[in-house]
């Protein structure tokens, strides 16, 4: 094993979080202001997934203020402290690009019962 593939194993998550897409979940995200560290929520939709080993993202949305506000993480980041699925939804599609041109009602998912 060569030394960047060791260094990818080691930085690597051995428990990740279960959600799918069209999931709200609320991200535990670790914010350095100065000296001090403090965890910021995220709430909102996951509207897409990347898989790729070490750089596997999400990418969730939300609207605040009557603005739409996208934020893509990554899983393996040590700065997501934790991932708590809030709500699970049906959806029929991998990508929810659709999401951002629809307001209000009309851009939320069926939720799976």
């Amino acid at each position: 094993m060569d030394m960047i593939q060791a260094f990818v194993n080691e930085q690597m998550k051995t428990e990740l979080p279960k959600f799918n897409i069209g999931d709200t979940i609320r991200v535990h995200n670790k914010i350095k202001e100065g000296e001090k560290e403090r965890i910021q929520i995220f709430e909102g939709t996951v509207i897409a997934k990347r898989n790729g080993g070490i750089s596997e993202t999400f990418t969730v949305r939300r609207v605040a203020y009557g603005v739409g506000v996208e934020k893509t993480f990554p899983i393996h980041s040590p700065n997501v402290a934790k991932v708590d699925v809030v709500r699970v939804a049906k959806v029929r599609r991998a990508k929810l690009f659709y999401l951002r041109d629809r307001v209000g009602k009309a851009a939320k998912t069926k939720e799976l019962i």
